[in-house]
């Protein structure tokens, strides 16, 4: 059993289920999302390199501020544009 932690803060969490894991990035398109904290872009350069040799498309996306979840159309918009999500964090 793995145990995922939250870091949002919730008095009581809400239960979430674990997103199935792709089975080849090959052809999918995986959003990179910059939480807007120093070096966090440099962690998602050297990864969207890998994943491009990998034959995945990347699209990148930028939290406003590290402080705050990322905006609702932000969220939305990575939804409707990728396959899978990666969130970079940095310090």
């Amino acid at each position: 059993m793995t145990i995922l932690l939250d870091p949002t803060s919730e008095r009581v969490p809400a239960a979430r289920l674990r997103a199935p894991r792709l089975a080849s990035i090959e052809g999918k398109t995986i959003g990179l999302l910059a939480i807007a904290k120093a070096r966090g872009d440099v962690f998602l350069d050297q990864l969207a390199l890998r994943l491009v040799a990998r034959g995945a498309k990347v699209l990148r996306f930028r939290k406003p501020t590290f402080t705050k979840p990322a905006p609702i159309d932000l969220r939305q918009e990575i939804a409707r544009q990728c396959d899978a999500v990666v969130e970079a964090l940095a310090d």
